[in-house]
């Protein structure tokens, strides 16, 4: 009952609900590139309520020639990383854990899974998510699920619009490794000062 009804509604929801375009300059995009000189690999992020058990948000972080994060719909901003349609660049180690600590609140942790992949298995996945375009509200576990489906090593990934079983398909894929990160964890000391984007000025560094 519960897919018919999503299904009824679906549509109408799309109709409503479209996504804002966003395009950072090819300077600010070039200037960002960052290589972490890691094994290359994929990782599925998702964010669960402690109280329910139920998914509130999916994202990938994507290592290879140069390491970028797919945040489809998501809130997650900071102007060292620069965005294209919810693909944001930059995304150093400092970045990854100012992203999970982002998420990672009183009431939700977040579960990481990562892989290690084929160099050409993480480019062709940047090149999927790159073109996917910006993604509606609502619509981050669809559009992470569309983007995985057919990749080697990722037959295990059906369609979905549910971040918790979008999980538990991904924790299926051979290699896998998974942690729980909670608000707290000093896994997540990042060293950032959380500021908005028009408090940057001129010059500015990234603290620590």
């Amino acid at each position: 009952m519960r897919r018919l009804i999503l299904c009824l509604l679906l549509p109408l929801f799309l109709a409503a609900c479209g996504a804002e375009p966003v395009w950072a300059p090819d300077d600010a995009v070039r200037k960002a590139a960052f290589s972490s000189g890691e094994a290359p690999s994929i990782t599925l992020y998702t964010v669960i309520s402690k109280n329910t058990g139920a998914g509130g948000h999916s994202s990938l972080l994507i290592d290879g020639n140069e390491r970028v994060l797919f945040d489809p719909a998501g809130t997650w901003k900071y102007p060292y990383a620069p965005e294209r349609n919810d693909v944001h660049y930059g995304m150093t180690e400092r970045m990854r854990k100012f992203y999970i600590d982002y998420h990672a609140r009183e009431d939700w942790y977040v579960k990481v899974q990562k892989v290690y992949v084929p160099l050409d298995v993480a480019e062709e996945l940047r090149r999927r998510v790159e073109a996917y375009g910006a993604v509606p509200k609502s619509m981050c576990a669809n559009s992470v699920s569309s983007s995985l489906r057919g990749l080697p090593g990722f037959e295990e990934i059906s369609h979905t619009y549910f971040p918790v079983p979008l999980s538990e398909m991904f924790g299926k894929v051979d290699g896998v490794v998974s942690e729980d990160v909670y608000d707290g964890d000093p896994r997540n000391v990042h060293g950032i000062q959380m500021i908005r984007p028009d408090e940057v000025t001129h010059g500015r560094t990234i603290g620590g």
